[in-house]
């Protein structure tokens, strides 16, 4: 039975010397000490032998096994550093190959615009505030002086969720938040997304961007809001646009005005885009009406403030002379690319 062992032994090792790869070594070590293979049928036949043979033929298996098992173990290292190595070969680069070029996004343009905006007031102290676009009934209407009824929310299509939440219409609930919680002075820009109803055209769509502003201290004058929105607009259009400012009106502020630029393109002498008036519209602005004040615990008799809006969308469209909102959602690279 030793040298049965020991051919098994030989035998094996010529065929891990002629292996050329995993599959081979698995057949060999199959065929060699799997459940069914030569060496365990032998072991399996160690019951036959005397008390005197059993342990020097066991001896003697367990050596043949111990070096079955390393030569196949070095074979199985051997097969994977040549299999690495021809793998390297075929993965070679050839760096004189022109290389694949990658087309790189650009900011969208509202980005890019309300970016320099909010630049513009950062210099000029205003800080950033954010809040939900999902909003209570309360603050997007009755704090700002627009109780249930009022004419005004007619005007505004309004996305409901059910009679106290609404999908906010401004960002003007940031305003009474924000008065909410800190003390004056307050000086703030309320950058966002807002939502209305309206139905899909040139001018129109039930998604846009606006940013609104509040500013409230102690003998804030209409003279500083003409100043503040001035300075903006000469800041963003151009050191010699005029600006003037409209009677209007706003349930939120008392008096309130929409303020007009010159035109970007006709400088003031009346082209296609300010239908020949040489003025754009820009924004809405008024002195912070005093019971929207008082909603808010701020007493009127100690404080007053100016507060503005406009769509940044808006402002997009008359920085780029583009005449379709619609371009400005509808994620057309070839329109994008431009900015």
């Amino acid at each position: 039975m030793k040298e049965k062992l020991e051919a098994i032994k030989e035998s094996a090792l010529k065929e891990l010397k002629e292996a050329a790869s995993k599959v081979d070594l698995e057949n060999i070590r199959v065929k060699y000490l799997g459940k069914k293979g030569e060496l365990t049928q032998i072991l399996r036949g160690m019951g036959a032998l005397t008390a005197e043979e059993r342990p020097i033929v066991g001896k003697v298996a367990n050596e043949v096994r111990e070096a079955l098992e390393n030569f196949i173990e070095d074979a199985s290292s051997n097969i994977k550093a040549k299999e690495k190595e021809l793998r390297l070969k075929k993965e070679v680069i050839d760096i004189s190959m022109p290389g694949n070029k990658k087309v790189l996004g650009k900011r969208h343009p509202l980005a890019q615009t309300l970016e320099t905006m909010q630049d513009i007031f950062l210099s000029m102290g205003f800080s950033i505030v954010e809040g939900p676009e999902v909003e209570l009934d309360y603050y997007n209407f009755e704090a700002l002086n627009i109780p249930k009824n009022h004419p005004a929310r007619g005007e505004q299509d309004t996305f409901y969720i059910n009679d106290n939440i609404v999908l906010r219409t401004q960002t003007s609930p940031l305003q009474i938040r924000t008065m909410e919680k800190q003390k004056p002075p307050i000086k703030v820009i309320a950058p966002g997304k807002v939502y209305r109803s309206d139905a899909v055209d040139a001018s129109h769509s039930p998604i846009f961007y606006q940013m609104e502003g509040l500013v409230i201290d102690k003998g804030i004058t209409f003279a500083d809001l003409k100043g503040t929105l001035d300075l903006f607009a000469k800041k963003m259009f151009g050191e010699n646009l005029k600006t003037k400012f409209r009677p209007h009106h706003f349930p939120f502020t008392e008096p309130s005005a929409e303020m007009d630029a010159t035109c970007f393109v006709c400088e003031g002498e009346g082209c296609k885009l300010c239908k020949g008036s040489g003025w754009i519209e820009i924004l809405g602005c008024g002195m912070v009406h005093p019971q929207v004040l008082r909603n808010c615990g701020i007493d009127p008799e100690v404080y007053s403030g100016f507060a503005f809006g406009f769509g940044i969308d808006r402002m997009v469209m008359l920085n780029y002379g583009i005449d379709d909102i619609r371009q400005l959602y509808e994620s057309d690279v070839r329109f994008l690319n431009q900015f």
